[in-house]
């Protein structure tokens, strides 16, 4: 099973995510994407197999969740919960919208990297 490299709720839902030159994005159009880092996004959040019950839940719980713990237990929650290169991560943005992906390791290293 490999990863969807979506957007599986929320805002965006369906669109690609992807990542050009290690700067991950959300594809919003032909030509236009959302890239994801620092400047576009608030907080972030693993979702690991405890919080997958609910996806809406877990969206609640990452915006909580990343501010109490930060990108660093963010980053020390995602090494523990691996599962098959297979990562479900909420996203808050600053504009106030919040989208669930799926993304395999190399889009989730990158994700973790530009968010730091």
């Amino acid at each position: 099973m490999s990863a969807k490299n979506r957007v599986i709720a929320g805002d965006y839902t369906g669109n690609m995510v992807g990542q050009t030159f290690g700067q991950p994005y959300i594809s919003t159009g032909f030509t236009k994407s959302i890239n994801l880092n620092t400047t576009t996004i608030e907080s972030y959040e693993l979702i690991t197999d405890e919080h997958r019950k609910s996806a809406k839940s877990g969206i609640a719980r990452g915006l909580v969740g990343g501010a109490l713990l930060g990108p660093v237990g963010m980053l020390a929650g995602g090494i523990s919960a691996k599962n098959k290169g297979i990562y479900q991560i909420a996203l808050q943005f600053k504009d106030g919208k919040k989208s669930l992906i799926e993304v395999d390791d190399k889009i989730y290293k990158a994700i973790i990297k530009n968010c730091f």
